[in-house]
């Protein structure tokens, strides 16, 4: 019997940050914590090109472990597009994107990795910031727009860096900030059985638009987490080519989830102070924590409501 998801529709996140008039509600430690993009950034930046196939893509993104590579002419390093880990999530046979890998390669796994280009599925038109762009305006970017990740360039288009919601995490964190987590963290978790497949958490990753999900076994106990980066990871490795025979896609979509996620998770409490989460995401880097009470899951909290939550009042 097939897994067939039934969740609540999730809210675009960072509505809650905005004040009436459509703007974020920024706190002093804003303008406490100044700084420019430049300054800011992740550098070096590691970046594809349009004519890079997929597989190729996929193993940069695994071995330097990043969600986004921004894509850049190779003659003179201008950003010309932007691909993200959802984006190969969508294409392996999450989204829309998977319609290539039928419609152009029958289905077939190694066809669809090395003989398509990563322009097939980047977005031409990616959000950035240029280097001398203020900590107000790149965090106000990021919550308008709903994205965690802004190529930085100079003001020709060249690409100078990179900046995260993980650097921006770690550039605001302090110790106690006096909201709780349970004030910024998810309520309405969006999970995946540990009987589920790889197929399946595709589809629900890109369905929900969530880039995380807690693998649960029967009874609720938490397994562990499957990410849009343990997906390319996965692909990335070469480790899908262990556990196939017919290099088709419909065998790599009945994988068993927990063959690609991992038992590794973080928990926080509701009560604690941001400020802890924050450390405890730098620590461990990882980019979410699954709220627990009670030995119950009531929540999740990511870098992105961290970062929301350390930035506005």
């Amino acid at each position: 019997m097939r897994f067939v998801p039934t969740f609540a529709p999730r809210r675009p996140e960072g509505i809650r940050w905005l004040r009436s008039d459509g703007k974020p509600n920024f706190g002093d430690r804003i303008h406490r914590r100044e700084g420019d993009a430049k300054l800011l950034a992740t550098r070096p930046v590691h970046t594809t090109t349009r004519t890079e196939t997929i597989l190729e893509a996929l193993e940069k993104m695994a071995k330097y472990n990043v969600r986004v590579l921004p894509v850049v002419n190779p003659a003179n390093q201008k950003l010309e597009g932007i691909v993200t880990t959802m984006d190969f999530v969508n294409y392996l046979g999450g989204g829309d994107y998977y319609n290539i890998v039928v419609n152009r390669h029958g289905g077939e796994l190694i066809s669809a990795l090395r003989k398509e280009c990563v322009e097939s599925i980047m977005n031409p038109n990616p959000y950035f910031v240029t280097v001398t762009d203020r900590l107000k305006t790149i965090i106000e970017k990021m919550v308008l727009n709903n994205v965690g990740v802004l190529p930085v360039v100079f003001a020709d288009g060249t690409i100078w860096g990179i900046i995260t919601e993980h650097d921006l995490v770690r550039h605001l964190a302090e110790k106690i900030v006096g909201k709780r987590v349970e004030d910024v963290m998810s309520k309405n978790v969006i999970y995946i059985p540990s009987s589920a497949t790889l197929g399946d958490a595709l589809k629900i990753m890109i369905k929900y638009g969530v880039r995380r999900l807690p693998i649960v076994e029967e009874g609720g106990r938490v397994w562990g987490m499957i990410t849009a980066k343990d997906v390319v990871k996965f692909f990335g490795s070469h480790d899908v080519f262990r556990y196939t025979t017919t290099n088709r896609f419909e065998e790599v979509h009945e994988i068993p989830v927990k063959v690609v996620g991992t038992p590794v998770y973080y928990t926080i409490e509701p009560k604690a102070d941001i400020g802890k989460a924050a450390t405890l995401m730098i620590e461990k880097n990882v980019s979410s924590l699954l709220v627990v009470e009670n030995n119950k899951l009531v929540g999740i909290v990511t870098e992105r409501d961290i970062l929301y939550g350390l930035a506005t009042t």
